[in-house]
């Protein structure tokens, strides 16, 4: 399964976010990162997507990093974030007794 996370801010506060992303803790050994992908509009800001690879065991953990990890943002101005876990298609048909 994966957890996706997405954060967004304005321009302005890029150097910000930069600075903590740097001092930001290393992923635990039951998780892999694919990205950050870093998208920017003029609309929206800046939008940073990343996708956490892990088994559905550790989930709990998952989560609990994710919120942690992003909490190092928090006070920068405009940053907001969602996380959303996803399922792989097996999970998911599991889920409707198709599985």
């Amino acid at each position: 399964m994966v957890i996706v996370s997405t954060i967004s801010y304005p321009p302005e506060s890029a150097q910000d976010i930069a600075k903590r992303f740097l001092e930001a803790p290393q992923l635990p050994d039951f998780m892999t990162r694919k990205g950050p992908y870093i998208n920017s509009t003029l609309n929206d800001g800046i939008t940073t997507l990343s996708v956490y690879e892990l088994d559905k065991s550790k989930l709990g953990e998952g989560y609990e990093f994710i919120g942690n990890y992003l909490a190092i943002f928090f006070g920068v101005p405009g940053f907001k974030y969602e996380i959303k876990p996803f399922l792989d298609v097996e999970e998911g048909l599991k889920m409707i007794g198709m599985g």
